[in-house]
């Protein structure tokens, strides 16, 4: 192999990841994976595709080893190949916020609707979780609550929240988190339990990033 046909057959492969990359759903299904595993079914609903286009999707992140899938009964899930999938999705996202203005305007006008631009760092959020001054909880789907969870978190899906019997404790802040900086969950949560009469900031932060700074997570 000469060094001109070493680099060509290189430089093929990280496009070939980076096509995969390249689609908002194949981006989006990432950011549902980093979280859990799921079947198809659940991937198609939260991502508002048809069977047919998730598992098109699905094929070409498995071609390219991003995902994995393994056999449950009838159903087939689908789990991220490894920690360095998130890495790489983390990284793109950091990339976009530096390069784009249109994603950091998008976002604040998101939140700003929502009255959710109030935010806690990880740092605080431990602390004041040391020091039993806050409510922290985790408004994912419950399968992605159980897959792992800020130690300390209280599972209240989002579903939940829309109740109109929902109780929380007032006496104490409410922080909300979901799936990271760019995942609606936390912030549809505060604005609901913000007209309930509710003190709630967001965690922009998810667990695995709660996990990497070495921080305790439980299942």
């Amino acid at each position: 192999m000469t060094g001109r046909e070493f680099k060509d057959l290189t430089f093929h492969q990280f496009a070939k990841i980076a096509n995969a990359f390249s689609s908002p759903k194949r981006l989006e299904i990432i950011d549902i994976l980093s979280q859990s595993e799921k079947d198809v079914d659940t991937i198609s609903k939260e991502t508002n595709m048809n069977f047919a286009n998730t598992s098109r999707h699905l094929q070409i992140l498995k071609s390219s080893n991003i995902v994995k899938s393994k056999k449950d009964g009838v159903k087939v899930l689908y789990r991220l190949s490894n920690d360095e999938v998130i890495k790489c999705w983390r990284g793109l996202q950091s990339l976009a916020e530096l390069s784009a203005a249109e994603i950091r305007e998008t976002a604040k006008l998101f939140f700003e609707e929502r009255n959710a631009l109030e935010q806690i760092s990880a740092d605080e959020l431990l602390k004041r979780l040391e020091n039993d001054e806050v409510t922290l909880i985790d408004v994912r789907p419950k399968e992605e609550y159980s897959s792992g969870h800020i130690a300390g978190a209280v599972s209240v899906p989002l579903k939940e929240i829309k109740e109109e019997n929902i109780r929380l404790p007032k006496e104490k802040d409410i922080i909300a988190y979901c799936r990271g900086p760019y995942c609606v969950l936390a912030a549809e949560a505060a604005k609901i339990l913000s007209s309930k009469g509710y003190k709630v900031r967001v965690m922009k932060d998810d667990v695995n990033t709660w996990r990497n700074l070495g921080y305790a997570v439980a299942n």
